[in-house]
């Protein structure tokens, strides 16, 4: 009896974070990954991985449908970034049991804090809040030339290695490149990186389960999927209401936070 309340307490946790990771486009697997690491020490890091992924795909599917329904989403970009995600998501979720998690860890935490600290001072800099407040109905929401074609392709690569080697979805990284570099509207950049992240999620947890990574969480990530994919709507919903400034402080906020917990853990 225990272990199955242990379980329904995890619906609440997922709730917060696919609440908190559709209103920003990250997935919430950034929230959900250090709290699983912190709930069970005894797990061993693939473990963890695998079922913050796995909810993170559940997550960000519910989020893609509900930024669908309010077309916020750009498709065409979007398309092209989670198919370069594709070989990166494998050689992350492959790589899981293989590189020490602590170092790793540290590393990722100031990357994690020097985003932070950027975001925070420079939320209105090089046309970002003129962008944000741009109208979604624009009838061109993305210009990909080339150079900015190939940028958005090595980035995705990248970002999902990031998203499957951690487990906690590459939106927290999506979000600022999209906006900063690629200069999408921010409501615009939380909606496609959602649908990105949903591509990129599957990638990884197809690859855990057929490494047989993923067979010790499943009654978890359900539980905490449940969560999600409530969370995931209100998130959407409360995106329509939130100032783009706010979404980036948050974000802001949000990923300082976790790079101190990364820190933290690596160092204790």
């Amino acid at each position: 009896m225990d272990q199955y309340l242990r379980l329904l307490l995890l619906i609440p946790l997922g709730f917060l974070a696919g609440g908190y990771g559709a209103l920003i486009g990250a997935g919430g697997g950034f929230v959900l990954a250090p709290a699983l690491l912190l709930l069970y020490p005894a797990e061993a890091p693939e473990t963890i991985t695998s079922i913050s992924l796995a909810v993170v795909f559940f997550n960000a599917l519910s989020g893609t449908l509900a930024y669908a329904r309010s077309k916020r989403i750009d498709y065409k970009s979007g398309a092209i970034f989670a198919a370069a995600t594709v070989p990166g998501a494998i050689a992350g979720a492959i790589a899981t049991t293989s590189v020490s998690r602590s170092k790793f860890n540290l590393v990722f935490g100031f990357l994690l804090i020097a985003v932070a600290i950027f975001l925070a001072l420079n939320p209105g800099k090089k046309g970002a809040v003129r962008v944000a407040q741009a109208s979604l109905d624009a009838p061109s929401i993305s210009k990909l030339n080339a150079p900015t074609l190939l940028a958005g392709v090595i980035l995705s690569t990248i970002f999902g290695f990031i998203s499957s080697f951690f487990g906690i979805g590459g939106g927290f990284l999506y979000v600022p490149a999209l906006v900063y570099l690629l200069r999408f509207p921010i409501h615009i950049a939380t909606a496609t990186s959602l649908f990105v992240l949903t591509i990129t999620a599957f990638t990884g947890s197809a690859t855990h389960i057929a490494a047989g990574l993923f067979h010790h969480g499943i009654r978890r990530a359900i539980a905490l999927s449940i969560g999600a994919i409530l969370g995931a709507q209100v998130g959407a919903w409360l995106s329509h209401r939130l100032h783009g400034n706010w979404i980036i402080r948050s974000l802001a906020i949000a990923l300082g936070l976790v790079g101190l917990r990364l820190v933290g853990m690596s160092l204790g």
